[in-house]
């Protein structure tokens, strides 16, 4: 009986953040609420992961790898087209063949190209033919469901389901 009576005077709690609130009162709340940015500061305290440490390191890396990467070209333009008398006067006598400066690029052009060339040929090799039933019919294909007329009024939305292709020749060539 006393339980009875505990749930009988059982009010909601004073939380807010507890009681039920339908979609429009959460929008509104939401819009209502002052949007506060990560670097203003707050009531609460700052806890230490939300605080700013520095870049982080991936931002590190590609600002080093571009500068790297600059810095190669030039090194690079500047061995291929300065003639070998003026490296010589500047001190620099331990250098590669100039031969390379023309063969290393041919050899990663023509790499890539093959390499091109030999993923298509892979794909059309693991591509069935076009006369295979495998092209139109797979594990996930779906026939459509015809319902009746007493169905429709409780399914507005027909289920997902694939065009056949009888139904997609008769719309594009017409019937036959």
């Amino acid at each position: 009986m006393d339980e009875v009576r505990k749930t009988r005077d059982w009010s909601p709690p004073a939380s807010p953040s507890l009681v039920m609130r339908s979609p429009r009162q959460t929008v509104s709340r939401l819009r209502s609420r002052q949007a506060r940015r990560d670097w203003e500061p707050s009531s609460r305290s700052p806890s230490f992961a939300a605080r700013d440490h520095g870049p982080k390191p991936s931002e590190v890396y590609g600002f080093v790898g571009s500068i790297t990467t600059v810095i190669a070209t030039v090194v690079y333009l500047v061995w291929a087209y300065t003639p070998e008398p003026c490296l010589r006067s500047l001190g620099i006598t331990y250098y590669p063949s100039k031969y390379w400066a023309l063969a290393v690029p041919s050899f990663v052009i023509v790499a890539v190209a093959l390499s091109m060339v030999i993923y298509i040929g892979l794909n059309f090799l693991a591509t069935p033919p076009p006369t295979s039933f495998s092209t139109i019919f797979d594990e996930n294909s779906r026939e459509r469901i015809v319902f009746s007329s007493a169905m429709k009024e409780e399914r507005p939305i027909e289920p997902i389901s694939d065009v056949s292709v009888v139904q997609t020749n008769n719309l594009m060539f017409g019937d036959t």
